[in-house]
């Protein structure tokens, strides 16, 4: 059995060589299965270097008991992230059936106009994607239709899907329903609402210039007029859902939650429990449709709204995009990301309990000296992982784990590390024609990353803020709630 005198300090090549293997992998899983390639691929190929680095380890001197370990810990971290997106799935589903996503679209569908198409179009995805926490599925939804709508009316497809990502990841980003918000401080060792809250200085500037310059391109378009896919969808929810002011209130009881500082897990379960009353209060009918004929009211709403918190809701409307909108949610909806996220955290355990991330952050670091070039790094860091590694997820764990004992060194609260890890890692997977967000983005909108990159303003802003304030020493905040430059 090792001990510490036998073991060796990794070189520069012991560091770089499960990267390397991790990217041929992650590589091949995108080569190979494409925008399904974080649905186990992935998985298999971040075990697989996990297992490269291990055996580095050894070589190097250190026993399987201490890694084994350094594993279980380094997991341990992501267990309430883990709890708060469990309850996450059952709020979805909750949602769903009460009428409160299906409201919240209608309502946001009912402010297009024409006139100012592609300023709408980034507000409704942005309001979709808030309220149910998933760029993906309002992108394939809301999108597809917006985008038909602009075919239409003889619109920039390419500026519409810049709007539309644009607003999909203004609604992620903010919403405590979102994989990747919750992600980001499970990993650096933050509070949720305070990481969103942070957030906030850095995103609404940047959707606020955004919505600008969309409404500045649609000044000069000529529209003519019309909006039915949008208005197809409404006249959908409306005939299924019973569509009122009221299904909100459970969005509302979750922003008081929010702003209380309630804990993450606590309001989003008192979320997802309010979701289930406001289901069986108002939207019986819908109830009864999906426990389908023979079944006596009461069973109906047991079943149904029991199924809501573990399997989400299925719906059949007979228009393909509106079930794919509002079928979703559910515990097991959040299997893959929590099998995803146990990967990635036990790769970054690895290789920090072997000195690997503090070889290659020496690298890294070697001449940073200002907070501005730390922040700077980071977002470098991050859209270089984006680009090597294809993945979201990796470019908010990988780098959060590097710079995370950095952060702390000099003494910044780790909210800045978190939002920086947001603003850079989650805003630019969509702009890498590779990456799996890019695929998955050209696959549903049918537009070139190559084309639309140059309209995703959010997605381009928000790092270039994140680097501003750096510098600036704006809204950076030091442990001990100093603020440093």
């Amino acid at each position: 059995m090792s001990n510490k005198e036998t073991m060796r300090s990794p070189s520069l090549m012991d560091a770089l060589l499960p990267l390397i293997m991790m990217i041929i992998m992650l590589t091949a899983a995108v080569m190979y299965f494409s925008d399904n390639s974080s649905y186990g691929p992935n998985q298999i190929a971040l075990l697989l270097a996990t297992g490269v680095a291990i055996i580095i380890g050894l070589k190097n001197g250190h026993n399987w008991v201490s890694i084994e370990k350094a594993i279980i810990n380094g997991i341990s971290i992501s267990l309430g992230a883990v709890l708060i997106l469990l309850a996450v799935g059952s709020l979805i589903g909750t949602w769903l059936l009460s009428g409160t996503v299906p409201t919240l679209i209608y309502y946001g569908l009912n402010i297009l106009n024409p006139q100012w198409f592609y300023m709408a179009a980034c507000l409704i995805c942005g309001l979709v994607a808030m309220s149910i926490g998933s760029s993906w599925t309002t992108a394939a939804t809301i999108g597809v239709a917006l985008l038909a709508v602009a075919n239409g009316l003889g619109l920039d497809p390419a500026i519409t899907a810049g709007a539309i990502i644009s607003g999909a990841y203004f609604g992620d980003k903010i919403s405590p329903l979102s994989e990747t918000t919750n992600l980001a401080p499970a990993v650096v060792g933050t509070e949720l609402f305070k990481h969103i809250r942070y957030m906030l200085w850095t995103t609404l500037p940047s959707i606020s210039t955004a919505l600008v310059l969309f409404l500045f391109l649609g000044f000069n378009e000529e529209v003519q007029d019309s909006a039915t896919s949008a208005l197809m969808l409404n006249d959908l929810m409306d005939k299924h859902f019973n569509i009122n002011v009221f299904n909100l209130i459970p969005l509302v009881i979750l922003l008081v939650l929010a702003i209380k500082k309630v804990p993450a897990f606590l309001a989003v379960s008192i979320g997802a429990i309010t979701g289930a009353v406001w289901a069986v209060l108002f939207q019986q009918d819908f109830i009864m449709s999906l426990a389908g004929e023979g079944v006596d009211s009461v069973t109906a709403n047991i079943k149904v709204v029991w199924t809501a918190f573990f399997d989400g809701v299925s719906v059949n409307t007979g228009n393909a995009n509106l079930d794919s909108l509002l079928s979703r949610g559910g515990m097991s909806g959040m299997l893959n990301t929590v099998w995803l996220i146990i990967c990635a955290l036990t790769f970054g355990a690895v290789l920090e309990h072997l000195g690997m991330l503090r070889k290659l952050m020496d690298a890294i670091l070697k001449g940073v000296h200002t907070t501005g070039g730390l922040i700077t790094s980071t977002v470098s860091t991050c859209i270089g992982t984006n680009i090597v590694t294809a993945d979201q997820y990796m470019a908010i764990v990988m780098p959060g784990r590097m710079y995370k004992e950095e952060y702390e060194r000099r003494g910044l609260d780790p909210v800045v590390l978190s939002r920086t890890l947001e603003d850079s890692g989650t805003l630019t997977s969509p702009l890498i024609p590779w990456n799996t967000c890019g695929a998955y983005m050209y696959g549903v909108l049918a537009v070139n990353p190559l084309d639309y990159i140059f309209y995703c303003f959010f997605n381009l802003i928000n790092p270039v803020l994140a680097v501003i304030y750096g510098y600036l020493g704006f809204k950076i905040k030091k442990l001990g709630n100093a603020v440093t430059a």
